[in-house]
Formats: structure tokens, C-alpha cells, sequence
């Protein structure tokens, strides 16, 4: 569980973990195993070479005169490319030598056995031995690619370099391949905000497409459910009108009395849920997505308010542009604002925005709902109040629709105690 926590997130860096990673564990595999001896047998066949050639001119020269010594060494320089120089006694410090090539080192000093030198000069771009002979010191200089090998350092650089450029090519492949699935997850993350994606064609892999279609028929197959039910629960309101008026005529030319006066209170509250179902109807999945400023929309709501004299207030000064459905969000702010002054006389408003969504706050001071029975109001036709008068409350549908509105947004609603002591009730919607 806690590896998981280090991998990427995304798909694209996943898959591109899932091909680095082999090719990296390959080539580290390959240099240790193969790369590691390689250079271990190169490093001491030139070693034993280089020493050889000097152990052999060390010898030979001991065997012949002074005079002798200068046609060898002519003939040695041009076959091994050895510079030779003889150099005064003096010149020969133990304390010179250094640990380097120590390979090279062991093998000369068993096939010279005596005291002699190794050290890097000119930079680092010459090796120079110092072997002290018959009164002069023996001193031999050669390039250090005769005991250091670039071919497999060179190698390993193309190997590097051929493993990045296929990488590079893998890594617009596959960004050409994840293009559809996050242009799918647009998509359904578009729709479920409520806004169409008209132009959105399936492409990439056949996978992909196969889900790109079959995420166009789901699409199109929910807006044909909702807008028959939408049409369907109109028509059946609208109808509902009619016999709803005669009752209310004929009440009103009946003798007034308790059982007429109640049964007046059933039909005004029938009424009333009718309003209900066409307002939410009338707004379903009909209107377009307005970009609008919300704190000026959220002002022009509680302007409202204020003109009927109804203690609403908005506070803070955070502000966002947003895409939404005006009449929608209206009614949702209407529905929540209205309950929170039913039950608390007054209703702040706030707008809290963060990186990716925002926040409409509505804190009342009223007395608010236990928290066993938040879930309850969300359901259709259900009120806290048990009495059925609707005079003291709607029908229950109230945060219904308020709830279907945001969700039609892509957002939430949520509700959590208020520092009024209170409830508030958060708006949250995507940016």
C-alpha cells in the first residue's frame, strides 16, 4: 500500500513507467553482467601487454653495452610507440609514484622486480614509468589509451543515447494514444456538468472508440429519458390544473366550515406541489449554460431578497466566472434561501473559491436539522414538519430540486452545522 502512494497517477504515466522502467533495469542488468567483465578483461589483456613490451625492452637493454642500446631503443620506440629517455639518478623519487593502474602495476612488478614508478602527467593524457638501470633511470612515457579503453565507454554513451531517442518516440506514440481517452473524460465530465459536447467523435484505439461510442449512445439515451419524463411530468401537471380549479370553484360555493376550510388547505397545498413539478420541469435539461460572474449573480439574488424587505446579506468578496444555467441556479438559491428564512428569519450568504471548485455557503440561524436526519430532506415529499399545513412549509421538494439542480451542474449539496448556530448549506460546483 505504501508503494502505490510513489506511482504516478495519470495513465500516461503509468505507461510511460511501465516502458522505462524495463529498458532501465535492462541496460543496468547488461553494463553490471557484461560491460563489467568486459572491461575487467580489456583493462588487464592491455595491462599485461604494455608490461610485457616494458619488461622485455627492460631486459633486453640490461643484456647490451651502453654503446649498443640505441638502435633497440630507435627499433623499440617505432614497433610500441614508447618514448624512451634516460634521465640522471637523482631523478628517480619512490615518493612520485602513485596507486593508479594498480593491475598494471602488479604485472610489471613481477616481471621487473625492482623499483620503479608509475604516474599520470600532461594532464592526465600520458602514463610515465621510471625504472632506475646501471646508474641512469629508464624513463618511458606512452598515452593512457594503452590502459584505459574508450570503446565501451563510448558504447554504453550510444546505448544511452539510442535508449532516450526511443523513448522520446515512445512518448509521442503514446501521447497520440492517450489524446482520446482524455478527450472521452472531457467529455463525460462536460456532460455531467450539464454542458453538450456537439463536435466529440470516437478516435485513437478501437478500445477507445468502442468506449467513445458507447458513451455517445449512453448520452444520447439519458437525455431521451429525461426529457420524456421531463415532458411527461409537465403534461400531467398541466393537466392536473384543470380539475384542481374546479374544486377550488366549487369549495368556494360551498357553505364555509372546518371540513370545507381543511379541505380548501389540502387543495391550495396540491396546488402548490403542482407549481413545484412545472418549475422544476420548466428548467430541466432545456436551458443553456450562461458564463456569467457568480458574486454578481449572487448579488442580484440577494438584491432581490432585500427589496422584499427579507433579511439576506452576502459577505465576502471572492469572485469567479462560471458557465451555469441562470433560471436553474436561481431557483436552487430561491429553494435554499427560502427555507433558511422559513425557519431562521435571517440568511447570510458567502462565496469561498479554491483551485478547482467553488463554494456557495447559505448559514441561517435557525435550528437547524440533527445531523441523523440530513440525509432525509434530500428525499421527495419528505418535511421534518410533521404537520401538513402549508402554511408552516413547502411540499418537500424544495431541496429536491435544489439537490438535482447542482447535480445537473456537476456539483453537491451538503449540509453541516453553521457557526449561528444554525444550518448551512454548501453549494459546491466545479470550475
Amino acid at each position: 500500500m505504501i508503494g502505490k502512494s510513489f506511482l504516478p497517477k495519470s495513465l500516461f504515466g503509468r505507461v510511460l513507467l511501465i516502458l522505462v522502467l524495463p529498458t532501465v533495469l535492462i541496460q543496468i542488468v547488461t553494463a553490471y553482467i557484461f560491460f563489467d567483465r568486459h572491461w575487467d578483461n580489456v583493462t588487464r589483456h592491455m595491462s599485461g601487454t604494455l608490461a610485457g613490451e616494458m619488461a622485455f625492452f627492460v631486459h633486453r637493454l640490461g643484456a647490451l653495452p651502453p654503446e649498443q642500446r640505441s638502435p633497440l631503443v630507435v627499433d623499440f620506440e617505432l614497433s610500441t610507440g614508447i618514448d624512451v629517455f634516460f634521465d640522471p639518478p637523482e631523478s628517480f623519487a619512490p615518493k612520485q609514484g602513485t596507486h593508479e593502474f594498480p593491475e598494471f602495476q602488479q604485472l610489471l612488478r613481477t616481471k621487473i622486480r625492482g623499483p620503479f614508478t608509475v604516474r599520470k602527467i600532461d594532464d592526465g593524457a600520458t602514463i610515465e614509468t621510471r625504472i632506475p638501470m646501471g646508474g641512469q633511470v629508464l624513463r618511458m612515457e606512452t598515452t593512457v589509451k594503452r590502459l584505459e579503453s574508450r570503446t565501451t565507454i563510448i558504447f554504453m554513451l550510444w546505448m544511452l543515447s539510442a535508449s532516450v531517442l526511443f523513448l522520446m518516440i515512445a512518448v509521442i506514440f503514446l501521447r497520440n494514444q492517450i489524446r482520446p481517452i482524455r478527450k472521452l473524460a472531457e467529455a463525460a465530465d462536460n456532460f455531467g456538468r450539464g454542458v453538450d459536447i456537439p463536435n466529440f467523435r470516437p478516435s485513437g484505439a478501437t478500445e477507445v472508440r468502442k468506449a467513445a461510442r458507447a458513451f455517445i449512445v449512453m448520452r444520447e439515451r439519458i437525455k431521451r429519458q429525461l426529457r420524456t419524463r421531463t415532458e411527461m411530468l409537465a403534461g400531467i401537471s398541466h393537466d392536473l390544473r384543470t380539475p384542481l380549479t374546479r374544486m377550488k370553484l366549487e369549495l368556494a360555493m360551498l357553505p364555509q366550515n372546518e371540513q370545507v376550510k381543511e379541505l380548501g388547505d389540502d387543495v391550495q397545498q396540491m396546488e402548490h406541489m403542482i407549481q413545484e413539478y412545472l418549475d422544476f420541469a420548466r428548467g430541466e435539461g432545456r436551458e443553456d449554460t450562461i458564463r456569467v460572474s457568480l458574486r454578481e449573480l449572487l448579488e442580484d439574488i440577494v438584491s432581490d431578497y432585500q427589496r422584499q424587505n427579507a433579511d439576506v446579506t452576502l459577505a465576502g468578496s471572492d469572485d469567479t466566472m462560471m458557465d451555469i444555467r441562470i433560471s436553474g441556479f436561481r431557483r436552487m438559491l430561491h429553494n435554499v434561501i427560502d427555507n433558511a428564512l422559513r425557519y431562521g428569519k435571517r440568511c447570510e450568504l458567502s462565496l469561498r473559491i479554491s483551485a478547482n471548485y467553488c463554494e456557495v455557503i447559505v448559514d441561517d440561524e435557525g435550528p437547524g436539522i440533527p445531523e441523523e436526519k440530513r440525509d432525509e430532506v434530500f428525499k421527495p415529499f419528505n418535511r421534518l414538519d410533521p404537520s401538513r399545513n402549508s402554511k408552516t412549509g413547502g411540499v418537500g421538494l424544495g431541496l429536491t430540486i435544489a439537490r438535482d439542480i447542482a447535480l445537473a451542474h456537476g456539483g453537491s449539496i451538503s449540509l453541516e452545522n453553521s457557526p449561528r448556530a444554525g444550518l448551512r448549506v454548501i453549494i459546491r460546483l466545479p470550475l
